[in-house]
Parts: C-alpha cells; structure tokens; sequence
C-alpha cells in the first residue's frame, strides 16, 4: 500500500482518482492546489503525487519543479487533458515520472501507479 496525495482543482476528478487508487488498496491524501499540495507534502510525506497541470494560481508543471526542488526523491504523475506532444514532454522536464491522458481508465492509473513505484529514483 502506498500513501498518493491527489492534487487537483475539481472535486469531482479528485474523488473519481481516489475511488480508483483506494480501489487499489492504495492511502489518499487530497489537495485542491499548488500551494496545497506543497504544504501538505512538506508536512506529511507520500509515496507518490498525481497533479493535474491547470490549476488556479500555479499550474501543475511549476508545482512539480517546486516539488523536486525541495525533495529531488519526489514521485509524481502528471494527469491532464492537455496531452500535446510539447506539454507532456514540459512535464517530465520538470521533473514528471509519468504523464496519463484523460479520460483514463483505472488501469491506466492503477498501472502507472506500479509503475513509478518500482521506479530506483
């Protein structure tokens, strides 16, 4: 069982990654933004972050270059929409160990999950 914080804006794609992961026998931690999920990754750790990359404020490829700057070890899986080639590859620049294209099915996430978990950072 891993510890997965959940950054995004809408409730509705929070809970429906939730539903999958707890699925999955996986711990969830929800934040609605960037300067959510920074606080509470500061404060409580997880094995993994899913981010979604719109956002208000800061969007999510920023967060994750905050992120892996204060914890190079950070695991994180963008999950967006927004899959053109330039986007996902901006993501995993900053520092992305994975990018899932909505709409997703639970095994998309459920096996980029494994995935990024078996990953030697």
């Amino acid at each position: 069982m891993a510890t997965i914080l959940v950054v995004d804006d809408s409730e509705f794609m929070r809970r429906v990654i939730r539903n999958i992961l707890e699925g999955g026998g996986h711990r969830v931690i929800e934040a609605r933004s960037s300067e959510d999920a920074i606080r509470i990754y500061s404060e409580q750790g997880a094995d993994i972050i899913t981010m979604d990359i719109v956002m208000p404020e800061t969007d999510g490829i920023e967060t994750v270059r905050r992120l892996r700057d204060a914890d190079g070890s950070a695991r994180i899986i963008m999950i967006s929409a927004l899959g053109h080639q330039r986007t996902v590859m901006r993501a995993l620049e900053a520092g992305a160990l994975d990018f899932i294209m909505k709409p997703f099915t639970s095994e998309d996430v459920l096996e980029s999950v494994n995935a990024v978990l078996q990953m030697k950072i």
